[in-house]
C-alpha cells in the first residue's frame, strides 16, 4: 500500500493495518478488526451493511465524510468505461470501487463465483485445477467448502501480485497457527466432557497398506472429536493389550468423565470391556450398534435365498456406512 493511496483515503484516519502482509484493519474507534482490506473497512464505518459488523462509536460526521467518499467514487467508476476492473486490495488505494451491500459469498458461492462468463475467468479456474493435478490433490479437496470457498475468496480480495505461501511458511508458522486454533477447540470440547460426560469411541480398521490403524474418538453433546490413532499392525490385539488401551484412553481423558466405552463386538473388546467395568465402576463397555446390524444382516444374507443372490458370505455395508458417517471427522472442524 502506497503513502499516497492513504492520503487520499480518508478511511486510514480511522484505522490500522494490523499486518502488512494480511487485510486486516482494526477502528481505532471500537478497536473491532475487519477483514477484506479497506474497502469492508469502509462499510465498518459507514454502518448498515448485512455482510460487515457495524462501528458503534463511529462519529456521525465521520460516518458521512466517508459515505460520500464512497458515493463519490462509485459515481466516478459509473462514469468510466465498462471495462472489468480489477481490485487489489494490497494497494489498498481509491480505486477499490464495488457495488453498495456487495455480498459476502463463502463456501460453493464463493467457489462458483469464480466461474464468470469472459475467457479470462475460465482461464485463471483451468489454472487453478491444473495446479490440483500438478500436486496430485484428491480431487474431492474442493468439496471443503467451508475452508475452500474461504480461500477462493481471500485471495479475489486481495488482488493481482498476492504471493503464495513458502515451503517454510506452509510447514512453520502457518501451521503452528492451525495447531493453536486445533487446540482451542479441544479446549472447549473439554468443557463439555468436563460438564455432561462423555463416550470414547474406538474404531478398527485396516488400510490398504496393510496396517491395523485404531481410531481413538470422544464424543459428548458438543460433537465427537478426533482424539488420535493408533498403529496396531505390529502386534496382535488381545484383550490385555485392548484393555490397556482402554485404561490409557480413560486416565488421560479423567476417569470421572468417561462414560462409556464403545467398541465393535470382537471377542478380545468383549473381554477387554469387562475388565473395563470392573476397574471403573462409573464406566460402561457399550457394543456399537452399527457392528451388531452389521453382524445380523451378515447372518441374513448366508441364507437362502439371499446367498445365492448376493453371494456366500456377503455382509450388508449399510450400517458401516452409516456409522462412518456418524464419527468422520474433517481435520478437527466442528460440525
Amino acid at each position: 500500500m502506497s503513502q499516497r493511496s492513504k492520503d487520499k483515503d480518508p478511511a486510514w484516519r480511522y484505522g490500522d493495518r494490523v499486518n502488512e502482509k494480511i487485510t486486516d484493519i482494526v477502528c481505532k474507534f471500537c478497536n473491532k478488526i475487519t477483514t477484506g482490506g479497506i474497502y469492508r473497512f469502509k462499510f465498518h464505518l459507514i454502518g448498515g451493511d448485512r455482510n460487515v459488523t457495524s462501528c458503534p462509536k463511529c462519529p456521525p460526521e465521520v460516518r458521512d465524510e466517508i459515505k460520500n467518499f464512497v458515493e463519490k467514487k462509485k459515481e466516478q467508476k459509473n462514469q468510466m468505461s465498462h471495462q472489468p476492473l480489477v481490485t487489489n486490495l494490497d494497494d489498498d488505494g481509491d480505486d477499490d470501487i464495488e457495488e453498495l451491500s456487495l455480498p459476502t459469498k463463502r463456501g460453493r458461492d464463493a467457489i462458483s463465483s469464480s466461474h464468470g462468463s469472459t475467457g479470462t475467468s475460465r482461464t485463471k479456474v483451468r489454472a487453478f485445477a491444473r495446479w490440483v493435478y500438478d500436486a496430485r490433490l484428491p480431487f474431492n479437496c474442493v468439496n471443503y467448502t467451508d475452508t475452500f470457498g474461504d480461500f477462493i475468496e481471500a485471495v479475489g480480495q486481495y488482488g493481482p501480485g498476492m504471493k503464495p505461501p513458502t515451503y517454510h511458511e506452509i510447514r512453520g508458522p502457518y501451521l503452528n497457527k492451525e495447531v493453536e486454533e486445533t487446540n482451542k477447540i479441544v479446549e472447549e470440547h473439554k468443557v463439555a466432557w468436563n460438564k455432561y460426560g462423555c463416550s470414547i469411541m474406538m474404531d478398527k480398521w485396516t488400510a490398504r497398506t496393510g496396517k491395523m490403524i485404531i481410531n481413538v474418538l470422544v464424543n459428548s453433546p458438543k460433537g465427537s472429536l478426533f482424539l488420535e490413532s493408533i498403529d496396531a499392525s505390529d502386534s496382535s490385539t488381545d484383550h490385555i493389550k485392548m484393555f490397556t488401551l482402554f485404561q490409557n484412553t480413560i486416565e488421560k481423558i479423567g476417569p470421572s468423565k468417561v462414560v462409556q466405552v464403545v467398541t465393535d463386538n470382537a471377542s478380545e473388546n468383549v473381554k477387554a470391556g469387562g475388565m473395563v467395568e470392573g476397574a471403573y465402576k462409573n464406566v460402561y463397555w457399550t457394543p456399537c450398534a452399527a457392528h451388531c446390524i452389521n453382524l445380523i444382516f451378515g447372518d441374513i444374507f448366508k441364507e437362502k435365498p439371499f446367498s445365492t443372490v448376493f453371494g456366500q458370505g456377503v455382509r450388508y455395508p449399510l450400517a458401516k456406512i452409516q456409522f462412518e458417517k456418524v464419527v468422520h471427522f474433517r481435520g478437527m472442524e466442528q460440525e
